[in-house]
């Protein structure tokens, strides 16, 4: 962690898990990945693909850390090919990438989203989005959810930063606003939010448990595990120059 907090002036993102709920955005959407991955109605083949990326087909839970949690469309598309799906990976992952910007439509944010976005504009940070989903699927979140003006800089694995836990977004993020990454607070729910947060030297890695994660899953990794976003308001300082 940063040794003074108030050094923090910008904010990274991760999206799945962090600004939207997890199973009640993504839930519906995996069972339809996990559908096209099987080709064809085979419903035992379904559960494999489910199972696979990380999700319990009967609970509807999704495992910390998994491929649904935290892999790229790509990612996904390799580790049901392993699991026994029958289409390649590259059109498997064009049909994943269609979802999951169609998923967006219906995605349910964790707080009112454009008026916290607002606040912390307000105060002076400068804000992004770092998600491993396409950073058209990350788009049309933030119109939808009324944030994107806010944003000073989105990335996903399709940007040309690298995917995480690679500190290249971070990085893209720092070039992007002119910030240090000791003055960037990483936001996630995933290990690899805060991997690649510690890779890149961020000055503050933070959990929050509205995702796959739990605080005995994340402890570990970050520097505080906060209920939800809305956590930021009084953990960061009170307030910086305008941006």
């Amino acid at each position: 962690m940063t040794t003074d907090i108030s050094e923090i002036a910008g904010i990274l993102f991760d999206k799945d898990g962090t600004l939207l709920s997890y199973d009640e955005s993504w839930g519906p959407v995996n069972r339809e990945a996990a559908r096209i991955a099987a080709a064809g109605g085979d419903s035992a083949l379904e559960e494999r693909m489910l199972r696979a990326a990380g999700m319990d087909p009967v609970s509807g839970r999704t495992a910390a850390d998994s491929l649904f949690a935290a892999g790229t469309a790509a990612q996904i598309a390799a580790g049901f090919v392993a699991a026994g799906s029958p289409l390649a990976v590259g059109p498997l992952t064009q049909a994943l990438d269609d979802l999951f910007v169609r998923g967006a439509q219906h995605s349910v944010p964790v707080t009112d989203l454009a008026a916290l976005f607002a606040r912390l504009k307000a105060r002076g940070f400068r804000l992004g989005v770092a998600s491993s989903d396409n950073e058209r699927s990350i788009r049309e979140t933030a119109e939808r959810l009324g944030f994107l003006d806010h944003l000073d800089f989105i990335a996903g694995y399709d940007s040309g930063h690298g995917c995480k836990p690679e500190p290249g977004m971070v990085l893209g993020f720092c070039r992007a606003v002119g910030l240090l990454p000791s003055q960037v607070a990483m936001v996630g729910d995933n290990n690899h939010d805060l991997h690649m947060a510690a890779a890149a030297g961020c000055g503050l890695k933070v959990a929050v448990l509205t995702g796959t994660g739990s605080v005995a899953t994340l402890q570990a990794a970050a520097d505080c595990v906060l209920d939800d976003i809305t956590g930021l308001e009084t953990l960061l300082p009170a307030g910086l120059p305008p941006a």
